[in-house]
């Protein structure tokens, strides 16, 4: 969901004749949702959008998972995923390391200061959270820029690349289908509504059209097949990136974190007062600077809880996380708490928060009702001894 925009050169009315100054046709597609049933934009190119002259096979970088076995709760160092020397050479689409998955969702990272090529999810939205750095995403639409604590919502099938300003630090989380508000913060019309923490001000598109020339132009597109392992190296007779006007519901956009405003109460809020978006079979949720539980009883840390339902992810981006503390949790960390296991504060967290007033940490949080598998990120960054931590035998990776 997205508020309607109107950018450049559109005729006064949809699917009629709309020509260039030297009376060439424009030609004008649909791109929607759900069939025709759901958001769509029409956007209005100087060339025939479908005409291509090549198309090979792009082998996706290590897509397979291995089953959380014997499950247990996990930390994942991102950090140490990217050495300074290898950045530099790496974009944000094809270095992308796969850290979890399941049939719903992909969560990957990357640390990337190289253009990436042009490239499109046809398998679902993404939404990918910048860490650390600053981009320029060029896409069909226009362009974005995105900075330290943008999400960055790119719809299903949206040719874009991403050109970093320097040295960008990326959580991309990749749908099998859609990523919108929660339905609760919506009207029946798609309003944001006044107890949502956020509102359509604070969504940012593109601001004009993007128009680049070029013929014989590559595309890597990702798309649905029975493994997910290979995608589609298409070349364009003309470049993508022709779009003279375009208007609808359905369009990149940005959200930053620090737009959020957080739903506190006198007693321990459970995380569904901090989501910000949903898909299908998953919930994004973030945690901000914010004050905290003001019953004179209260004890602001989170309660112990098993999630019987889902595997909960926690991407640790700022601040200092109080549950956390004494477990070796610290900026580019992620937990992984699985359904089936009981979790919660580090030994002594409870009693340190009692009389808090205040907690200064900033994470992205993913709630998956399917079970997630480990990628070869995470296979590659585990501290092992994480999961006995609670029972004070773990010992803290440094």
């Amino acid at each position: 969901m997205a508020y309607y925009r109107q950018l450049g050169d559109i005729p006064p009315k949809r699917h009629t004749q709309h020509r260039a100054p030297d009376g060439e046709l424009y030609f004008e597609e649909l791109m929607g949702e759900e069939g025709f049933s759901s958001d769509s934009s029409l956007l209005y190119h100087r060339h025939i959008p479908s005409a291509i002259v090549d198309a090979t096979v792009w082998h996706i970088p290590d897509q397979r998972t291995t089953p959380n076995h014997p499950l247990a709760p996990r930390h994942l160092k991102l950090h140490s995923l990217f050495q300074e020397e290898v950045i530099a050479g790496t974009d944000a689409v094809t270095g992308r390391r796969l850290i979890l998955g399941n049939a719903d969702i992909r969560i990957s990272y990357v640390a990337a200061a190289a253009a990436s090529p042009l490239y499109r999810n046809s398998v679902g939205d993404e939404m990918v959270y910048i860490e650390s750095g600053s981009a320029t995403v060029e896409t069909v639409f226009g362009a974005l820029s995105v900075a330290q604590g943008d999400y960055v919502l790119i719809p299903r099938a949206t040719t874009h690349r991403w050109l970093p300003d320097g040295p960008v630090r990326a959580y991309a989380m990749e749908a099998s289908g859609h990523i919108a508000p929660p339905k609760r913060y919506l009207s029946k019309y798609g309003q944001l509504l006044e107890h949502a923490p956020y509102c359509e001000r604070d969504l940012h598109g593109p601001s004009e059209p993007l128009i680049r020339t070029g013929t014989d132009v590559e595309v890597l597109v990702k798309h649905r097949n029975s493994d997910g392992l290979v995608g589609t190296r298409f070349v364009y007779a003309a470049h993508p990136f022709d779009v003279v006007g375009w208007d609808g519901c359905l369009y990149p956009h940005t959200f930053n974190i620090r737009d959020y405003e957080p739903i506190t109460g006198r007693v321990h809020q459970p995380p569904p007062a901090h989501q910000v978006f949903e898909g299908d079979n998953f919930v994004i949720c973030n945690f901000v600077p914010r004050k905290v539980d003001y019953h004179p009883l209260s004890i602001p840390v989170p309660y112990y809880h098993s999630n019987v339902d889902s595997d909960e992810v926690m991407f640790y981006v700022g601040g200092d996380y109080e549950a956390r503390k004494g477990a070796g949790i610290v900026q580019g960390s992620v937990s992984v708490h699985p359904g089936g296991h009981a979790h919660g504060p580090q030994p002594g967290a409870y009693d340190r928060s009692i009389g808090v007033e205040f907690f200064d940490e900033l994470a992205v949080m993913i709630d998956t009702f399917r079970p997630l598998e480990l990628g070869e990120g995470a296979l590659a960054c585990e501290d092992p001894g994480y999961a006995w931590t609670w029972a004070g035998r773990g010992e803290v990776a440094s």
